[in-house]
């Protein structure tokens, strides 16, 4: 394909995924702000609410309904729990109280606001919290992506279309400030992709150079066990890329190379994830789990490690692939693709070498079917469950799996 061409699909999905005429949603975002300064000013605290995330970007999507707003609280309340100050400025909007380092909240009205307190830092030995750099990454990024808002959008629904996007502690993908830097750092969506396909786990990104090449040496070893290492450009002692996972990561450099070879606004498409699954060649297991009841996060934490049990119970059927969806309103659906419905009765499982006599002799008492092979002694066990059926039933009845969800059924 030519560069012509190309830059032609581009084009086409921007023209697609960028907002156009978005009054509502403006006029909805100032109504939200204007109450609560007004409330903030009422209660005498002294806060400054900034707009965040992709809308203070101007990289926001089409499809996107999701606001970022950032209490920043004046340093003479550094000492004081800036999430009751929060949820004091924010009573009118009857607000949900979301844990976490520093419990954050969520107004739903026409759009979700995602309301984060932070400290207005002047410095960096000014943050309480990791959150209190949020300013920061905002006016970092609209220095640097001036000429790349296009691209970063293009980033952004590239990976929501290949099911990586969000730093959800249930998703463990591609962040929006992940991507910010990756697009900055390679000055462009494309030129991005084509340094992805040559990726190998380990990659470093360290687009400020803090580290001078040698960040793997300084970072602290616990923020770099991801394949990818982003440094953040004003966080230099934080992972940005921590939260991705090894799947995603290589879902990522698999879709990069695959549009490379042949491009296509289908790419830019969410393919739903059951024709994911039904894609890959193998027997094809549906479980639908029903959500207990909780904190989102929580919640899809829990729905996460449900299907990574199964996943791993299936481990001898092999397993070609797991995928997931849940929308946070129903039950999530997972979807496993193995090579094989059944195995053998038994598993060989291995003893001392025959010259042991002594550890032999135990073996053999512990063991009702023995055989030798080369020198050593080896079981005959009989499996717990051969087939794929029995297996996946024992799985969903363990008590681990059962404590994660409120119901399941196997289709």
């Amino acid at each position: 394909m030519s560069p012509k061409e190309l830059r032609g699909i581009l084009v086409n999905v921007v023209k697609e995924i960028t907002p156009e005429n978005d009054d509502a949603r403006l006029k909805a975002v100032n109504y939200f702000l204007s109450r609560a300064r007004s409330e903030a000013k009422r209660l005498k605290i002294k806060v400054v609410l900034v707009l965040g995330g992709s809308f203070a970007k101007d990289v926001w999507l089409k499809d996107d309904y999701d606001v970022d707003v950032f209490l920043a609280f004046d340093l003479k309340y550094k000492n004081t729990d800036l999430s009751v100050l929060s949820e004091k400025i924010l009573s009118p909007f009857k607000p949900l109280r979301i844990h976490g380092s520093r419990d954050y909240f969520q107004v739903r009205e026409k759009i979700c606001f995602e309301i984060i307190p932070v400290l207005n830092i002047k410095k960096a030995s000014d943050a309480k919290n990791v959150t209190d750099f949020s300013l920061w990454h905002v006016e970092w990024v609209n220095k640097k992506s001036k000429k790349l808002k296009d691209d970063i959008r293009l980033a952004k629904k590239f990976c929501k279309a290949q099911h990586v996007y969000g730093a959800e502690s249930y998703i463990r993908g591609f962040s929006g400030h992940v991507l910010d830097i990756l697009v900055i750092h390679y000055k462009g969506f494309v030129p991005l992709l084509r340094a992805a396909a040559k990726w190998v786990p380990k990659v470093v990104v360290d687009t400020e150079n803090h580290y001078k090449g040698k960040a793997l040496q300084f970072i602290n070893k616990s923020k770099t066990e991801s394949s990818l290492i982003v440094v953040d450009p004003v966080q230099p002692g934080r992972n940005a890329s921590a939260a991705l996972s090894d799947e995603n990561f290589l879902r990522f450099v698999g879709a990069a190379k695959s549009f490379l070879k042949n491009p296509s606004e289908k790419f830019f498409v969410q393919m739903p994830v059951d024709e994911i699954a039904l894609k890959k060649k193998g027997v094809v297991v549906k479980i639908v789990m029903a959500p207990v009841l909780g904190v989102e996060n929580v919640v899809g934490v829990k729905l996460l490690k449900a299907g990574e049990f199964i996943k791993k119970s299936l481990e001898e059927f092999g397993v070609v692939d797991a995928v997931w969806e849940w929308d946070k309103k129903n039950a999530a659906v997972w979807w496993f693709v193995v090579k094989k419905r059944e195995l053998s009765a038994e598993i060989l499982v291995d003893g001392p070498p025959l010259k042991l006599k002594e550890h032999v002799a135990h073996f053999k008492q512990a063991h009702k079917k023995t055989i030798v092979k080369k020198n050593r002694i080896y079981a005959l066990v009989k499996r717990p469950h051969n087939t794929l059926q029995g297996a996946v039933r024992a799985a969903v009845l363990n008590n681990y799996f059962r404590e994660k969800v409120k119901s399941v059924s196997i289709e």
